[in-house]
């Protein structure tokens, strides 16, 4: 089949805003989109910018607006998009500055999920064995640790488009992923991080970070369990 691969394209160096390129690309329908923007840049244009880099669903680096949702495009098949002589459009993730093309900078995405400390926090004194934890107490907080910290969440949040100081449900969903780890101490310091006003309180439960993570992750829920947990400070 053929479809029309419709581009956003801009180049910083001499675009005063971002335009629109079309390509035209033979391919299979169990193609992904990211064969797609491989083809085009090996063999028509290859200036055209895009982050990749497992093309298996697990990295996260290729977080694109694919026809006005927010995909993968390593996980996004062609016959999921368009027919024959179809179009697809892509454009670069809301909400963070674009660098070129499909490219985003991701670093305030970064820093968000580093306020958040995502990693275990327990002075205790070190066991002589591991720290056990019950199957039921792991369950928990197992949806959060699917999480490929991809953006595709944070960046279809229009609460972080018109305001990029909010922490965001990427970064939440990782708070809440140790929050509620029974064998972390440190949920009253992320508690407090998600109690200001860049917290947890900015989310208006539109439910467009859920509908937009390639995990199936119920970010809603998580985030709605996180405001539960500041209220009542579970530690």
């Amino acid at each position: 089949m053929k479809v029309n691969v419709k581009v956003q394209r801009y180049n910083p160096e001499k675009d005063k805003k971002p335009s629109w390129q079309s390509f035209a690309v033979e391919c299979e329908p169990g193609d992904r989109v990211l064969d797609l923007l491989n083809h085009i840049k090996w063999y028509m244009d290859s200036t055209l910018t895009y982050r990749r880099s497992c093309a298996h669903g697990v990295c996260g680096s290729d977080a694109m607006l694919i026809n006005g949702r927010n995909r993968l495009a390593c996980k996004i098949l062609v016959k999921d998009l368009a027919r024959d002589g179809g179009t697809i459009t892509v454009e670069p993730i809301r909400g963070l500055k674009v660098e070129r093309d499909l490219l985003v900078d991701m670093e305030p995405f970064f820093d968000a999920y580093r306020a958040v400390m995502p990693f275990f926090i327990n002075d205790d004194p070190v066991p002589a064995g591991e720290r056990l934890q019950s199957v039921e107490d792991r369950a928990i907080f197992d949806e959060g640790t699917k999480c490929i910290l991809c953006a595709c969440c944070t960046t279809s949040c229009p609460i972080f488009w018109v305001n990029g100081r909010y922490l965001g449900p990427a970064s939440i969903v990782q708070a809440h992923r140790f929050i509620f780890d029974s064998r972390d101490k440190g949920s009253d310091q992320r508690l407090k991080v998600l109690n200001q006003n860049t917290g947890v309180w900015r989310c208006r439960t539109a439910y467009n970070c859920t509908e937009a993570c390639p995990r199936d992750i119920p970010i809603t829920e998580l985030i709605e369990e996180v405001k539960r947990a500041v209220l009542y400070q579970k530690a």
